[in-house]
């Protein structure tokens, strides 16, 4: 399958066959465990003190032994703090006391992220490639050019903003530009001060030391390199972004993928 090369410009500047990569078949199932597994890995350990609860001078004396005993007294007989002159303190050192230790503490040991084979999870960036060729959201260069878009080399030597959203603009995704600006509705939008935007367009080169520098201030762009892909990158959500290839990214996808065995 050749797909036409544009110039910084908007025109185009050639034909390219893309690799068969691009021809695999987009699997939300596959998609959607990777991202799963890749989102489980950010997630912190949590862990409570073996001793906490614990640290107390409560002591369960026994039933009926001794003056702590509580026969008579209308209370339970409970392990209870040591007060000054033999009175019976607060009950400690029990899951249902005030202050007590934890029936069932978090357990820092405890395996929390979603696991995935190296082959399964190549399998699935594969297939989130192969969703890049009919993203869901198209925008207005969807309507006359087909997907996805492959820029020549020289997009990735932009160093100045201005000059990525020209070329942005000369593709067509002026009108993803302005909707990126929309802040994007949050459950915590109420208690938050941040302003959430819309992921909408993710460029991929194969070199990302000067692009990734005009890129990173314009709202809903990503900029990725491809030894850095991942499912969540490509189909956020399970859904396929509309992507933007440099020439060297794509000429060089097979050979990046090698490294996620």
């Amino acid at each position: 399958m050749n797909i036409d090369v544009y110039k910084l410009d908007g025109s185009s500047g050639g034909s390219l066959a893309l690799p068969a990569v691009f021809s695999t078949a987009f699997r939300s199932d596959l998609v959607r465990r990777a991202i799963l597994s890749e989102q489980s890995a950010s997630y912190q350990h949590q862990g409570h003190s073996e001793v906490a609860g614990m640290q107390t001078t409560a002591v369960y004396v026994g039933k009926y032994s001794g003056y702590r005993h509580g026969r008579h007294m209308g209370i339970a007989i409970r392990p209870r703090q040591k007060l000054g002159g033999g009175a019976m303190g607060d009950v400690r050192r029990i899951p249902s006391s005030v202050k007590g230790r934890r029936a069932h503490p978090h357990k820092a040991f405890k395996i929390i992220q979603e696991r995935m084979n190296s082959a399964e999870r190549l399998a699935a960036i594969r297939s989130a490639i192969g969703g890049c060729i009919n993203p869901v959201h198209k925008g207005q260069a969807g309507q006359s050019k087909p997907f996805p878009i492959v820029v020549e080399n020289s997009i990735e030597s932009l160093l100045r903003s201005k000059e990525l959203v020209k070329l942005l603009s000369a593709l067509g995704f002026s009108g993803e530009l302005e909707g990126s600006h929309r802040p994007r509705l949050s459950h915590n939008s109420r208690r938050s001060s941040k302003r959430h935007f819309r992921r909408s367009l993710l460029i991929i080169v194969s070199d990302d030391a000067k692009i990734g520098r005009a890129g990173r201030n314009i709202p809903g762009v990503e900029i990725l390199n491809i030894k850095r892909l991942s499912a969540e990158s490509l189909a956020p959500g399970c859904v396929p972004r509309i992507s933007i290839w440099s020439r060297s990214a794509v000429e060089g996808i097979e050979e990046a993928l090698l490294a996620y065995r």
